[in-house]
């Protein structure tokens, strides 16, 4: 079963993949990236379970930390227009 879900987890990332490559406009690519990222972590826990390497969810895990960084960063240069963004100093953006 872990076989048919490891394929299935492929499959989809070759789709987001194609999805992140022809995406229209910058959002969908930041939500490609994303889903690229989640299914990573997925298919490397499902493999760490096949091949009995339980150190490989950790690298997941490890990953999916810099996923969401990642995007908080992207998210705020597309707001913003630069990552060293301050708010000024009346409290108004």
């Amino acid at each position: 079963m872990f076989f048919v879900a490891t394929g299935a987890v492929l499959l989809a990332l070759v789709l987001v993949v194609y999805r992140a490559i022809s995406g229209p406009t910058v959002f969908d690519r930041v939500l490609a990236a994303n889903s690229i990222g989640t299914l990573a972590i997925l298919f490397l826990a499902a493999l760490g379970f096949l091949t009995g390497r339980p150190e490989w969810l950790d690298i997941g895990l490890t990953y999916g930390l810099l996923n969401l960084i990642g995007t908080f960063a992207v998210l705020k240069f597309f707001r913003h227009g630069d990552l060293a963004f301050d708010v000024e100093e009346d409290g108004t953006e």
